[in-house]
């Protein structure tokens, strides 16, 4: 058994998870593919605290990094390598953590957008209840399918970052084995 084979396989997967949550974030600045809003202010509260950019994004990052160059030491380098992947793998739980909880309140507060002739949050208060009626979604006027856009990338984000927790933490498990038990069991050695 290698720890390092299950680093390996962690970063990998990490990699493009931390790129789908920075595309993510970067494209919610931009609702309907218009670069207005985001001059004029018209932007949604949850995509200015930047979960997927930050969290989900660079500091699982730099996890995936520091796990990927603890693998590629010959079966991990050693002990201290492995524990302190479990450092870095606990600033990827963090930011996957902050990732997830920025995106669950952009769905539960739902987009800025213009509601009555005003730029408002009509949603805030509905208790996520405007998720499922979709005859709600019309009276946001502009930016145009503003629910639908925020709702498909903020429920990716919260997938994202879900998976980026679960990984983070199975190489918080295997670098605590990797620290105890050693890097790798060579067969040949007698």
């Amino acid at each position: 058994m290698c720890t390092g084979k299950c680093s390996r396989c962690i970063a990998i997967t990490l990699y493009p998870l931390a790129l789908i949550c920075i595309i993510c974030n970067i494209v919610l600045f931009f609702p309907g593919g218009d670069i207005k809003y985001a001059k004029d202010g018209h932007i949604t509260e949850e995509v200015i605290y930047m979960g997927g950019l930050v969290g989900g994004g660079f500091m699982v990052l730099i996890a995936a990094i520091y796990i990927n160059l603890t693998e590629a030491r010959e079966c991990c380098g050693n002990r201290f390598g492995m524990f302190l992947s479990i450092a870095f793998a606990a600033v990827g739980v963090a930011g996957a953590l902050y990732s997830f909880i920025v995106a669950v309140l952009g769905l539960n507060n739902g987009p800025l957008c213009k509601y009555d002739g005003m730029w408002t949050t009509p949603f805030k208060n509905s208790n996520s209840t405007y998720l499922a009626d979709q005859k709600l979604w019309v009276e946001c006027k502009e930016p145009k399918n503003v629910v639908q856009f925020n709702i498909g990338l903020f429920l990716t984000l919260m997938a994202t970052s879900c998976l980026q927790v679960l990984l983070c933490a199975i190489q918080m498990i295997n670098g605590l084995f990797g620290c105890l038990f050693g890097v790798c069991i060579n067969k040949e050695q007698p």
